[in-house]
């Protein structure tokens, strides 16, 4: 009897030490992204606010836990992307985030589910920033990947549906990058303009090789030739930069509905000519309030640059609060406790779909406009800022998933 109840007093006594096992523990995140060739601005704008939140959130989370980030040139390769995840995983790292190229993250994708499969009890998460490639949750799904963005689709969902009340807007140009988020954002603008505004007609279409092409004026001259009064670009760092510099110096006064113009470098090559013709659709802007501002303030004064990779705050959130559930840092327990999981965010309600672990959230048009008292941050000290001029709930721009999960 004595026996028992001392074997009972152990049980007890190694749940309560089990029940906080992660407070105090070191978590390694490998950052996996370019730091060389002509995204490296982007890259090492996204490593300071990777490395700037951790310290943030090193100050104090639910989960009790510090982070340590390692960062990886993989210079926009594929290949290179693999030499890195095997070298994070020498040095002990158990979750990897990676967003700049969709071709990346699948052959990270790939990776990590092998390795999965292969070592049990070594099991890596993938925390995917910014890479949007639909079929990274649709056919390419995996349990280990979990997407903070939203997806090519879903933007183009929302970005559509504004256009949709554009009576001015008669006729597109879609400019893009040859791979496969480029490809996919011709393919969602054909579709869903086709059902919202079959009046619209597709005047031209190109694809380019991705941070390659430093001149874009053959493409502008093309663009105006055709007659197009606006321009659907998924385009990013370098190849927005230049494309947008190289239609103020052309004299192309159409609009354009991009991705990514809050990144690295567009904001000083659209200047303020650009005014009222440039927008964004994002699940972030440089003018909201709460955690977003806190920590685009923070940025600002601490490296005189902007924080607009908003999806890392998502990151950390969501991180901790599943370690505080799980009580644990173990992969296997954190992914469990991610799964499905609902959470007040950054930009309001989120929920990491448990179908195919593409996080549900609130999108916005913004437009490139004159700063002012009612939306004052300025990017890149321009004089000028992305104000939101529509708001889409997740339920607007959230699309299907042909997912089939392959559960652990």
């Amino acid at each position: 009897m004595l026996f028992r109840k001392l074997g009972m007093v152990f049980v007890v006594g190694t749940f309560c030490v089990s029940a906080w096992a992660q407070k105090g523990e070191t978590v390694k995140i490998a950052w996996i992204d370019p730091l060389s060739g002509l995204m490296a601005p982007v890259g090492s704008n996204q490593l300071k606010t990777l490395q700037y939140l951790a310290e943030e959130y090193n100050k104090g989370n639910v989960a009790g836990v510090k982070f340590e980030i390692i960062g990886m040139d993989n210079k926009l390769s594929p290949a290179e992307s693999l030499n890195q995840l095997k070298a994070a995983m020498d040095q002990g790292v158990r979750y990897i985030t990676q967003g700049n190229g969709s071709s990346v993250a699948g052959a990270l994708v790939d990776a990590v589910n092998k390795h999965n499969d292969r070592n049990p009890g070594k099991e890596i998460i993938f925390l995917n920033h910014s890479a949007v490639d639909p079929d990274l949750t649709n056919n390419k799904c995996s349990y280990w990947h979990f997407r903070f963005d939203a997806d090519t689709s879903m933007k183009m969902e929302a970005m559509t549906t504004f256009i949709k009340d554009m009576p001015s807007v008669k006729k597109i140009y879609l400019l893009n990058q040859n791979y496969s988020h480029g490809q996919q954002v011709v393919k969602y603008a054909k579709e869903t303009l086709a059902r919202k505004r079959p009046d619209i007609q597709i005047v031209g279409e190109d694809l380019h090789p991705l941070a390659q092409v430093r001149d874009f004026a053959p493409y502008i001259a093309k663009i105006k030739a055709s007659g197009a009064d606006s321009v659907i670009t998924g385009n990013w760092g370098s190849d927005l930069a230049l494309l947008v510099k190289a239609a103020n110096e052309a004299g192309y006064t159409g609009r354009f509905f991009t991705y990514y113009t809050g990144v690295t470098g567009t904001p000083t090559a659209l200047g303020q000519g650009a005014a009222g013709r440039v927008y964004q659709v994002s699940y972030n802007h440089y003018n909201m309030a709460g955690p977003m501002a806190k920590f685009r303030d923070g940025f600002k004064a601490k490296f005189n640059d902007d924080l607009y990779t908003g999806s890392m705050i998502s990151i950390f959130d969501l991180l901790t609060i599943a370690m505080a559930q799980a009580k644990s840092t173990d992969p296997v327990k954190v992914a469990a406790a991610m799964h499905g999981h609902k959470f007040k965010g950054f930009n309001g309600d989120m929920e990491m779909r448990k179908l195919d672990h593409q996080l549900q959230q609130t999108l916005y048009v913004t437009v490139w406009q004159k700063a002012d008292k009612k939306y004052p941050y300025s990017p890149e000290n321009t004089g000028m800022t992305l104000a939101p001029v529509k708001t889409f709930e997740p339920y607007v721009s959230s699309t299907p998933t042909s997912c089939q999960m392959k559960m652990p």
